[in-house]
């Protein structure tokens, strides 16, 4: 696999899970793992009173003393493991937390999130995916629920929308792909037309995946009125898929925070393992 160097973001508050996930994964994949822990650092008091300002020094002393207390757990569990692994610990503003990991994200493969911070670090989840995807520009694995996240999966139900961020995610994923016992090209509600999905919308990016060894079949799904994402799920249940690939905001990140949509709805609560590029 071409994920050689595999980049874990932790809030300090719950490194456990997460990193036993992600040492897992790169142990499957003969991957390296780089460890980021971050703590999140209060802002600064906007105040003239003392009081205000003795608080806030206290209260990011405790967040420092938080980070060295899990930077230490790490540490415990990295010196049991045979992966070959690195730390690097971050007491961030909530502000910087994504240019932090933007930074660590340019000398690596693959961004991992894992189910802790899936499903309960909202703040710092939204910093990595703005880090990995637009800073770093970085494919990014998310943990299912049961924390059996995949490289190696053996259906994959590839969500695609004719748009640059679906074409990256296939071509950051494309080993994935080849591998995989079948491929599920879904599109939710294609129009065929020359400009937008082509004449035979699927058949140009199934040609493109068989091509690289691919197994691959067109699957074109009606929404009947429900949300896309849920017929994605839907779906991926349906043909027992491992894994869901998928471009990351086909419209803009304030659209889809304010209205909703494809990229927020799957990441609030992963079913399969989740790949994104964009």
């Amino acid at each position: 696999m071409r994920f050689r160097t595999m980049l874990c973001v932790i809030g300090s508050d719950s490194p456990d899970r997460d990193l036993e996930a992600a040492l897992r994964l790169c142990e499957q994949n003969g991957s390296h793992l780089s460890v980021l822990l971050i703590g999140i650092e209060p802002s600064p008091p906007v105040a003239e009173y003392a009081a205000v300002a003795e608080s806030w020094v206290l209260e990011r002393q405790e967040a420092a003393k938080a980070l060295a207390k899990g930077a230490d757990a790490v540490r415990a569990v990295l010196a049991k493991s045979d992966i070959s692994a690195d730390l690097d610990c971050r007491l961030a503003e909530q502000a910087a937390v994504a240019s932090e990991v933007g930074r660590h994200a340019l000398y690596s493969d693959l961004v991992f999130v894992g189910p802790e911070l899936a499903q309960s670090g909202e703040r710092l989840k939204a910093a990595t995916l703005k880090g990995a995807l637009f800073e770093a520009q970085r494919p990014l694995l998310m943990a299912p629920q049961n924390g059996n996240a995949t490289l190696q999966p053996r259906r994959v139900l590839v969500a695609w929308s004719s748009h640059p961020e679906a074409a990256r995610a296939v071509r950051e994923g494309i080993e994935i792909l080849a591998a995989a016992e079948m491929v599920h090209v879904t599109m939710v509600d294609p129009r065929a037309s020359e400009w937008g999905d082509g004449p035979e919308p699927g058949a140009d990016i199934a040609a493109y995946l068989a091509r690289h060894g691919a197994k691959v079949t067109v699957d074109r799904l009606p929404s009947g009125g429900n949300a896309v994402a849920d017929v994605l799920r839907q779906h991926a249940t349906d043909i027992d898929a491992d894994m869901i690939m998928m471009g990351a905001y086909g419209h803009s990140r304030l659209r889809e925070w304010i209205f909703g949509g494809v990229t927020r709805s799957v990441t609030e609560s992963p079913p399969l393992s989740l790949f994104l590029g964009r």
